[in-house]
């Protein structure tokens, strides 16, 4: 085993035990590399292994954070830094929303785990059809904590929410873990995407976070299976 990946495999474990605090950034790559005896590239190339795993993001001027939602559990995660949000990614097509459900209420244990909050922090729980150029999308199931992301509303439920977050509330979206899974289609998916019983339903199970590593979404995307591609660029370092 190389000495980056021995040093991946201790931060890793550290991460999970809980040594560093969770709202600190980690020491920095010239520390690290001292304690472990190692080059500042080999230090780099094993932080860099953990940010791709969604375990560490880096905040460019402040250091490299752990990221809350990922210590939850033991799954590998694909993080994308580039969250644009429908209306932003198809940005030169029609796109509507209908809002199928908004409230708020107070979230189930395992929803409270995911947003890195407790069960008696109010979320907004949003249902939303997403229609672009007349044709049934997306349909969209999201919580968000009410305290972090205020003054959701039917305007912006029908506009775009990130839009509402980068431009209204000045907030800087960092991105997001992604699970991608298949699923056979439900009634809701059926009666609001037009699927047939027995068509696929590819569905992104994501969490979203802010630049100080604070998850600000949870939410799955029920696609249909003619309406979805996922596209993988491996970069050589």
């Amino acid at each position: 085993m190389n000495k980056y990946e021995i040093i991946a495999n201790e931060m890793r474990n550290r991460i999970k035990n809980n040594v560093y605090p969770i709202d600190q950034p980690i020491p920095d790559e010239v520390s690290l590399a001292k304690e472990f005896n190692s080059s500042r590239m080999t230090m780099k190339r094993a932080l860099d292994n953990l940010v791709a795993e969604g375990l560490l993001f880096r905040k460019r001027g402040h250091g490299t954070f752990i990221i809350q939602s990922a210590i939850q559990d033991d799954h590998v995660h694909v993080v994308s830094n580039e969250i644009l949000g429908l209306t932003n990614l198809l940005k030169d097509k029609e796109i509507k929303s209908k809002v199928i459900q908004f409230e708020v209420q107070f979230p189930t244990e395992e929803v409270a785990a995911h947003l890195s909050i407790d069960q008696k922090t109010p979320v907004y729980y949003v249902v939303r059809l997403r229609i672009v150029e007349g044709e049934p999308y997306v349909l969209e199931k999201t919580y968000m904590p009410t305290h972090l992301i205020p003054g959701i509303n039917d305007d912006v439920l029908h506009d775009s929410i990130y839009n509402h977050i980068t431009n209204e509330l000045q907030l800087k979206i960092a991105g997001t873990h992604r699970k991608i899974r298949a699923c056979k289609s439900d009634h809701i998916d059926q009666q609001h995407l037009g699927c047939k019983q027995d068509d696929p339903i590819l569905e992104v199970e994501h969490v979203g976070f802010l630049d100080n590593g604070m998850p600000f979404e949870y939410s799955f995307s029920r696609h249909r299976h003619d309406k979805f591609v996922v596209t993988s660029v491996n970069i050589r370092r």
